[in-house]
């Protein structure tokens, strides 16, 4: 009589990596939190929200992955970003993974955007990167192992009136990310962007309702006719999708994909 076979734990590609995930209390971020912790890694999530909730997050997210950490530093700081990358080194011994999603958005017509926004903008979505890749290259290429995304835009690649900044920043993260992956290149070390489109988050949904007012026009019409106009698929990605890309660009399978944009946009650039 053949005896039944007992279940084996689902395998673990990410087991002893250690994730910095920037933005990632919530939205894209989260999702992607998520998706590493079930895949094994360890944690360190960054971003804004109430302290019970993000406390509650991390309980969820350390189900999975085990460690899991809090770093509420200021990225529009420069030292803060360093300083995110540094404080995670001396807690877990290491960073393996960098995931730098942080952004914000402001939408006005170029010759009336606001210099603040351009110069917040600018720095969270840009010079942030720059500044946890900087601190987290050199012990990444001592160890021989390192993987670096960028959650960019299909922004990175086509532009959008009255998003000067955002367009900017984004283009700004692609031609960083093609920068870093030559030079992690010969040490195992790769960098990635994810180029989403519109990717169905609490913030899109508080955003159609807002725009529905504003036009004047249904819910359906501004999901239809405004945000997936461009998205030949005309249906949202999910932060579930985005999480499986970044999972697959961290383990084995992806050590020869350096450099690329990933774009995740339901056809909008190819048109």
């Amino acid at each position: 009589m053949d005896l039944p076979i007992a279940p084996t734990a689902a395998p673990k590609p990410l087991a002893g990596r250690v994730a910095v995930i920037t933005g990632s209390t919530s939205g894209i971020g989260l999702g992607i939190a998520h998706a590493l912790a079930e895949a094994g890694a360890d944690l360190v999530i960054n971003g804004l929200g109430d302290r019970d909730a993000i406390d509650a997050t991390c309980t969820a997210l350390a189900a999975h992955s085990g460690r899991v950490a809090y770093d509420g530093a200021n990225l529009l700081d420069a030292a803060g970003a360093a300083g995110l990358i540094d404080n995670s080194i001396a807690q877990f011994g290491h960073v393996d993974i960098l995931v730098n999603n942080a952004g914000i958005q402001h939408v006005a017509p170029i010759e009336d955007f606001p210099v603040d926004k351009w110069n917040a903008i600018i720095a969270l979505n840009l010079s942030a990167a720059f500044h946890t890749i900087r601190s987290a290259f050199a012990p990444m290429k001592a160890s021989g192992y390192g993987r670096i995304i960028n959650v960019a835009s299909a922004h990175a690649l086509v532009a959008s009136p009255f998003k000067g900044a955002y367009v900017a920043a984004k283009h700004g993260v692609l031609g960083l990310t093609k920068t870093v992956a030559l030079e992690g290149a010969p040490f195992g070390v790769t960098c990635n962007a994810i180029c989403p489109g519109y990717v169905w988050t609490p913030l899109v949904e508080n955003q159609i309702g807002d725009t529905a007012q504003a036009r004047g026009i249904e819910r359906e019409a501004v999901i239809r006719d405004v945000l997936l106009a461009a998205q030949p698929t005309k249906r949202f990605a999910t932060v579930e999708e985005l999480g499986a890309l970044a999972v697959f660009l961290c383990g084995p399978g992806a050590a020869s994909i350096t450099g690329a944009a990933l774009l995740v946009d339901g056809g909008w650039t190819a048109q």
